[in-house]
C-alpha cells in the first residue's frame, strides 16, 4: 500500500510528527511511505530537512493564509493530479492543520481513503484560535475519515461522546533530541523545566503557587510562547524561576531537555503530551499532574511522578525527587506502533 502522511503545520510539534509517522510507516512491510509537509515548515529550513514527496505552499502570515483559503478552490485540482502522479493509495492526517479540507478535496475527487491521528478531541481552556476555527475543521475532517487513530483512551471517550468512532488507540511516540548528559549530572540545585505553549490550561497559576512553597531548593525555567499573564508575573516573582515567553526554535529543543532534570506538567486540563516521552526519552524525570489522559499515558514509567492537581501535591512531588535518575531502559520504537495502528484503521 502507498500510503502519503501529510501535516501542512508551520511550526512546533506537527511537522515533526507528521515525519516520525512517515518514517514509522517507511519500516512496516508491504508499504510504500511518502510525505508531504508545508514547503513553509521549519523542519525543512534546516540542513538535515527530510525528503518530502509533496511539499506544499502554505502560508507565513495571517494575509497568506486568508489569500490560501480564498484561492483554494483552484487549487485542489492540481494536488489531485500531484496525487495521481504520487499514485496514492490511502492517506493519513498525522495532525490537523487549517488547510486540510484542501487535501481531502483532492483525495475525495481520486476516491482515496484517509485516517486521522487525533490528539486533542476538544480545544482546550484558553485556545482561542481552536475553538472557533480548529474544532469545527477537526470535526468535519473526522466525519470523512476511513480511520481515526486516538493518542489515548480518553481522547477516544471524548470523540465518542460527539459521535465519533475511533478504530484504533496508540501512545504518543517519543520525539528524540540527541544525547543529553545524565540529570544531577552538573552537581547543582535540581533544575525544573516547565515547556510548551503558555496557556490557561497548562496550570501555570498552579505552579507559581507550588514554587512559592518553602523548602524547594530548586532552579526553575518556564520556556515557551504565550500571551501575558497574571501567572507569568507571578512566576517571574520568584527569584529563582526564570520566564522565557518566546518561540523556542528545533534546534533548541535538545539543549533545554539537556539542562533540565525533571519537566513539570502542572496542567488542570489535558489529552496528552507530546513533550512528556520526548523528556522520557532523554532520560529525565516527568512531574505530572493527573488530569486527562495524563496518567494513562506516564502509567508504569520509572521517570514519571504522578500527582493531584494543586499546589500542595506538585510541590511534594517536586522535594521527593531523588538526587539521581534509573538506568535508562530500552524503549520499543513507538513510530512504528502507531504507523502499525494507522495501517490497521485504513485497512477496514
Amino acid at each position: 500500500m502507498r500510503i502519503l502522511t501529510w501535516q501542512w503545520g508551520r511550526r512546533g510539534a506537527g511537522p515533526r510528527f507528521g515525519l516520525g509517522l512517515h518514517q514509522g510507516l517507511a519500516a512496516l512491510p508491504d508499504t510504500t511511505a511518502l510525505l508531504s509537509l508545508s514547503a513553509q515548515a521549519e523542519l525543512m529550513a534546516g540542513p538535515d530537512a527530510p525528503v518530502c514527496d509533496l511539499p506544499v505552499d502554505t502560508y507565513d502570515g495571517a494575509g497568506a493564509l486568508l489569500r490560501r483559503l480564498a484561492g483554494m478552490a483552484f487549487a485542489v485540482a492540481p494536488l489531485r493530479a500531484r496525487l495521481a502522479e504520487l499514485r496514492v493509495e490511502a492517506a493519513v492526517c498525522a495532525m490537523s492543520a487549517l488547510l486540510d479540507p484542501l487535501m481531502t478535496r483532492a483525495l475525495g475527487g481520486l476516491g482515496i481513503p484517509y485516517a486521522v491521528v487525533v490528539h486533542d478531541a476538544v480545544p482546550h481552556l484558553g485556545d482561542r484560535l481552536s475553538a472557533p476555527v480548529v474544532g469545527p475543521l477537526q470535526r468535519r475532517l473526522l466525519r470523512g475519515a476511513a480511520g481515526v487513530v486516538a493518542l489515548t483512551s480518553h481522547v477516544a471517550q471524548r470523540l465518542a461522546a460527539d459521535g465519533i468512532a475511533v478504530h484504533a488507540i496508540a501512545a504518543h511516540p517519543p520525539f528524540r533530541f540527541g544525547p543529553a548528559p545524565p540529570p544531577f549530572a552538573h552537581g547543582g540545585r535540581p533544575r525544573l523545566l516547565f515547556f510548551g505553549r503558555l496557556l490557561p490550561y497548562k496550570g501555570l497559576d498552579l505552579l507559581a503557587a507550588a514554587l512559592g512553597e518553602p523548602g524547594l531548593g530548586c532552579e526553575v525555567r518556564v520556556v515557551g510562547s504565550g500571551p501575558e499573564s497574571a501567572a507569568l508575573a507571578a512566576l517571574r516573582a520568584l527569584a529563582f524561576v526564570r520566564v522565557e515567553n518566546r518561540w523556542v526554535p528545533e534546534g533548541e529543543i535538545g539543549a533545554l531537555l539537556a539542562w533540565a532534570d525533571a519537566l513539570v506538567l502542572p496542567y488542570v486540563e489535558a489529552s496528552q503530551s507530546g513533550v512528556a516521552p520526548a523528556a522520557l526519552a532523554a532520560g529525565r524525570f516527568v512531574i505530572a499532574t493527573d488530569v486527562g489522559g495524563l496518567g494513562e499515558q506516564l502509567a508504569g514509567s520509572p521517570l514519571a511522578r504522578l500527582c493531584a492537581p494543586s499546589a500542595g501535591a506538585i510541590a511534594a512531588a517536586i522535594r521527593a525527587l531523588p538526587d539521581h535518575a534509573p538506568a535508562p531502559a530500552g524503549m520499543a520504537d513507538g513510530w512504528v506502533e502507531l504507523a502499525r495502528a494507522v495501517r490497521g484503521a485504513l485497512s477496514r
